[in-house]
């Protein structure tokens, strides 16, 4: 992945690598992280507990509505089960990275 960035452009769409906290006071995307290995992260937390998928849906969903794509164009490719995961976007990729750098700007 490009130096700073989460993400990784792919054929039809983007990868995302996400840091998730499930039970947080306030779901919200809150920024950039890095994991042990120095990857960057995008940090996002949900409300909804980690039992039963209700993290992963809450992710898809919040993911969805903050890049205005539909939430069957975002997927769980890697990590369902654990808090760093990587998702997979569908749409245009130039498009899609455009919208998470304006979401990381504020």
């Amino acid at each position: 992945m490009p130096e700073g960035l989460p993400w990784v452009t792919v054929a039809g769409g983007l990868r995302v690598r996400l840091r998730v906290t499930p039970k947080a006071r306030r779901a919200r995307i809150e920024g950039l992280a890095r994991d042990a290995e120095g990857h960057a992260l995008l940090v996002v937390k949900v409300t909804a507990p980690p039992a039963d998928g209700a993290a992963n849906a809450a992710v898809i969903a919040m993911v969805a509505k903050s890049l205005g794509v539909p939430k069957s164009a975002v997927t769980i490719e890697a990590g369902a089960t654990s808090r760093l995961k990587t998702l997979g976007i569908d749409g245009p990729p130039e498009d899609l990275a455009a919208r998470l750098e304006a979401l990381l700007a504020g």
